[in-house]
């Protein structure tokens, strides 16, 4: 054995040692505070006999965290993320009573509260030791860093080296606009983005905003980017009538539908079908190694490996630990953060109680946690591809608004992540190009009901005669609402007359995604056009089209095609060259081109609804309750932007710009294949295929892989 070899197993050794050592002295501290918790026999001990007792106990826990603790998080690896993290103070906690019983003669003893509070300690206390050693010795953590990838390449099943080629990760931050980036970039809040945007005068990368289709969420922005197609998406939720269906972009089996969809459509497995992973994201985008992936979380079984990517950080009690009281700690900043904003009765503001601190922490703490420990695994690793999404700042800014302090540590926290790549990818066993993008900005502005006092579910029930809840009648915005009907229908309504129901037609469906709604009529197989639904609700698009917190609606005429309609009578018709863009000039360029792709999906709704916009504010008005949303026209919501380093080719021409995820996903597909990457194989279409858009896809028409024996490798 070499002299290198032996300082290394003596610094090895030196760090075990030390760790143990501290957590004794803190078994120690623990014993003297707590009252329920013991280090020495009844009739009492020595000194020197309690600090042997507490060694025997340190050491005990130690192996058991090392040795049992992978084992159970491997057990629980179906239990859900939210309960698995907060079970790790409890799990901890058992293993800590487990190592106290083997402590001879008895000595040790522990309440099971006490015992959940010292083994969090305990395990807080090893982690923040063992790393400030590990960060003091530079070279012990480079040689780390090391020897996992050096094991990661030595599993190559051929022997061979690791590819020369680069790798590339992408990085998506949720939510993040262009504008938000770049204002945050320039106030210092992510310093890694500014080093690599050449704040300190070398730029490595180039910033690019990218424009939205209407609907400007992850559903349709992520699928596009993944699988080269979101063709009718028309919305976040929406609803089909050919399977009486509402389909949501975040449900398990609406992704699994929407993915299945794309790859039929396009003959394409995915972006990331060569060498590919998929951390965090709706799709799986073809990959074969898949963590907290959407569209296979409601497989059952063996098949089903997205949650494994639990197993990797978990398996840690340190990182089980940290996460968790992470997780605690973020609950309690937003309890704080949300009642901050009450007591200074902040506007805009909605509701953030019940179960949303536990959803915020989940998604600023947990699932970053896992998602980058992930993304690390796959780069020591030498995979050529890997798709991640980031989701904590779109949860936040939903709720805190798209800018403001609440906003600002979270984007801080992101950065932090994106060094910790930035680091890794410097020990890893091939060269990578880190992409940054993300799928859509967020609009500020108050609520739909905030400001109106009913909902738009309120509004289309009185455009179509049907009670509106009380509630809403006695605001001064629901008086106009009925007040809109009466002009609309240009004669007088006699009281009560709206609480009337409709004989033998089933009510509309109206679903909110962001500032953009869609009205369904169920009972009615095919899309209404506008002449059967002004025969059927004179006063209803009227209504919707001239009340204040609407921009413009979408409806199709049997005579002349699509046509949107706004306020005092304003009509652009979209098979034809408009010479005024009426109610869609405020909304910018492309709005015309967007809501015409639309029109043309099998499934976008009878009618079609984008709320107001202030182009001078950038506000809009959420259908939901959110004073940051997504999914319609209007303001920041519809440009995020997409970073990639200069060795890449530009991703637009010279005064071009990129418009759709569509186009994203090209931009991505050509950079794979540069530098002899990966190129993303184009399956073979069959020549009698149907296009998706007639309603009648075959199905079989496409070499589709097989998901499911692609899963089993996982």
């Amino acid at each position: 054995m070499g002299r290198g070899r032996w300082r290394r197993v003596g610094s090895a050794l030196w760090r075990v040692v030390a760790v143990w050592a501290v957590s004794t002295l803190t078994m120690l501290v623990l014993a003297g505070i707590l009252p329920d918790f013991k280090l020495q026999s009844a009739d009492g001990d020595s000194a020197t006999r309690i600090a042997v007792t507490a060694a025997l106990g340190a050491g005990a826990f130690g192996l058991l965290s090392a040795l049992v603790w992978p084992l159970l998080v491997r057990a629980l690896l179906l239990v859900p993320a939210l309960v698995l993290g907060l079970l790790a103070f409890f799990l901890n906690g058992s293993l800590l009573l487990l190592a106290l019983n083997l402590i001879p003669e008895g000595r040790g003893e522990a309440g099971a509260e006490t015992a959940v509070v010292v083994a969090a300690v305990m395990s807080a206390v090893a982690s923040a030791t063992g790393g400030a050693l590990a960060v003091r010795d530079d070279d012990a953590y480079r040689r780390r860093l090391y020897r996992l990838a050096d094991r990661r390449r030595r599993r190559r099943p051929d022997g061979t080296p690791g590819p020369a080629a680069p790798g590339t990760v992408f990085i998506q931050l949720d939510g993040v606009g262009h504008d938000v980036l770049t204002g945050a970039v320039g106030a210092g809040l992510m310093p890694t983005l500014g080093r690599w945007l050449g704040d300190d005068g070398a730029a490595t990368h180039r910033l690019t905003p990218w424009r939205t289709d209407w609907s400007s969420q992850t559903g349709a922005s992520q699928l596009g980017i993944l699988h080269g197609s979101n063709h009718d998406v028309p919305a976040f939720r929406w609803y089909e009538k050919d399977t009486g269906e509402v389909m949501v972009s975040n449900r398990p089996a609406s992704a699994v539908e929407l993915q299945r969809r794309a790859v039929e459509r396009t003959g394409d497995g995915g972006l990331l079908t060569v060498d590919g992973a998929s951390r965090g994201n709706l799709f799986s985008g073809g990959a074969e190694q898949l963590a907290l992936v959407l569209s296979v979380a409601a497989r059952r079984g063996k098949e089903n490996r997205s949650r494994a990517g639990y197993f990797a950080y978990f398996s840690d009690p340190a990182n089980a630990v940290r996460t968790a009281l992470s997780f605690v700690a973020e609950v309690f900043r937003e309890i704080g953060e949300s009642t901050a904003a009450r007591f200074r009765r902040r506007r805009p503001r909605v509701g953030r109680g019940g179960l949303y601190p536990f959803i915020r922490a989940f998604a600023t703490v947990v699932e970053r946690d896992v998602v980058v420990a992930a993304v690390i695994g796959d780069m020591l690793a030498g995979r050529s591809a890997v798709y991640a999404d980031l989701v904590a700042y779109d949860e936040v800014a939903h709720h805190s608004g798209p800018s403001g302090k609440d906003v600002e540590k979270v984007l801080r926290r992101l950065d932090r992540s994106l060094a910790l790549l930035d680091q890794v990818a410097e020990h890893a066993p091939r060269a990578y190009r880190i992409v940054v993008l993300s799928d859509h900005g967020q609009s500020p502005g108050e609520t739909f009901r905030a400001r109106y006092g009913l909902t738009l579910g309120d509004l289309v029930r009185a455009g179509c005669g049907l009670p509106v809840p009380r509630k809403a009648q006695r605001t001064h915005s629901g008086a106009e609402a009925r007040a809109a009907v009466r002009a609309a229908l240009r004669r007088p309504v006699e009281e009560g007359a709206e609480q009337r129901r409709p004989v033998r037609r089933a009510e509309p469906i109206v679903l909110a995604s962001g500032n953009l709604g869609l009205v369904s009529f169920p009972d009615v197989r095919h899309r209404m056009t506008r002449e059967e639904i002004d025969h059927r609700h004179p006063a209803l698009l009227p209504t919707l089209a001239n009340h204040p917190g609407i921009g413009f609606l979408l409806v199709r005429s049997a005579e002349r095609g699509p046509v949107v309609l706004g306020a005092r009578g304003a009509e652009v018709y979209l098979d034809e060259e408009p010479a005024d863009l009426g109610p869609l000039a405020d909304f910018g360029p492309g709005a015309l081109e967007a809501v015409r792709r639309t029109d043309g999906f099998p499934h976008t709704a009878d009618i079609m609804v984008n709320s107001w916009y202030d182009p001078a504010e950038g506000e809009v008005l959420a259908f939901e309750e959110q004073i940051g949303s997504h999914g319609g026209l209007g303001g920041a919501q519809s440009r995020p932007f997409l970073l990639s380093p200069l060795a890449l080719s530009d991703p637009v021409a010279d005064g071009g710009e990129l418009v759709g995820a569509e186009q994203v996903h090209q931009v991505l597909r050509g950079w794979l294949g540069e530098d002899l990457g990966p190129e993303v194989p184009v399956l073979p279409v069959a020549p009698d295929v149907h296009d998706s858009s007639s309603g009648n896809p075959d199905s079989t028409a496409f070499a589709v892989p097989d998901r499911a024996a692609q899963d089993k490798t996982h």
